[in-house]
């Protein structure tokens, strides 16, 4: 039921706020441009991830292996499932919406074939040691249990695999985190009716709690900076003054077995 209730109020927000496109040129040009503009800052955040993603990760696993099975956890439209097809990847890209705008339904409009899965997280109907890459693509900070959710990640990927958490937000100091879900809410609340908590996630990282997480599931972190734009480094300075709190950054996360 709880899932439910998400999935529904996180299509309604998403539909209001405009996501998604009916041109199929706006997905193939993700996420380098945003075709639509109602969106170019986390756009510009994203690609900067990317690229990120590709330079630290990418590039030095593909030295290695030029085709590898690749998992788009929270794959949404697909733009990186696509990407990384287009690289030459076999992809499963999952995620809990088939939505035609903004989930698993957005697939029709790339060029290349990308394997689906409806599923959650922390139950991937998928067998033991297949993956050699897990990509949490912006959604590991909805999972309930972050250790639950890598814990089950670690089971489909292989022993010398790869986890990369890409596009969440990383806090050091967690009252930060804390006030930016209950501006949020407050805000989701004013807007739509509903505080959109019907899963209670952990929301956000701190380097605390990675260090918790590294302890219990036996991984060691490597977390790359990517270098954003002037444009995105001073919205994110006067955001972050006008909410008077740290302003989130979001890291690409890498994980290897120890």
């Amino acid at each position: 039921m709880a899932v439910a209730q998400f999935t529904r109020e996180y299509t309604t927000v998403r539909r209001a706020e405009g996501w998604g496109s009916s041109d199929g040129a706006y997905y193939r040009a993700l996420p380098f441009r945003d075709l639509t503009g109602r969106f170019p800052g986390i756009w510009r955040i994203r690609s900067r991830s990317y690229m990120t993603l590709v330079d630290r990760v990418l590039e030095p696993l593909e030295a290695h292996s030029r085709q590898m099975a690749v998992i788009d956890l929270g794959a949404g439209c697909g733009w990186l499932s696509n990407r990384l097809t287009l690289r030459g990847h076999s992809v499963m890209a999952i995620d809990l919406l088939m939505d035609r705008f903004d989930g698993l339904g957005a697939r029709r409009h790339y060029d290349v074939d990308i394997a689906a899965l409806v599923a959650e997280y922390d139950r991937l109907p998928l067998p033991d040691d297949q993956a050699d890459l897990v990509v949490f693509n912006a959604s590991l900070h909805y999972s309930t249990d972050f250790a639950k959710t890598l814990r089950e990640a670690l089971r489909v990927l292989r022993a010398r695999g790869t986890l990369v958490i890409l596009d969440s937000p990383m806090y050091v100091d967690p009252t930060s985190g804390q006030r930016m879900v209950q501006e949020r809410q407050a805000r989701f609340l004013a807007t739509y009716g509903f505080a959109s908590d019907a899963l209670p996630s952990e929301h956000f990282l701190t380097p605390a709690r990675l260090d918790e997480l590294a302890s219990e599931l036996g991984l060691a972190w490597h977390t790359h900076t990517p270098a954003l734009d002037w444009r995105t480094r001073l919205g994110r300075t006067i955001g972050g003054l006008r909410a008077r709190r740290e302003p989130a950054r979001f890291p690409v996360i890498v994980g290897k077995r120890r």
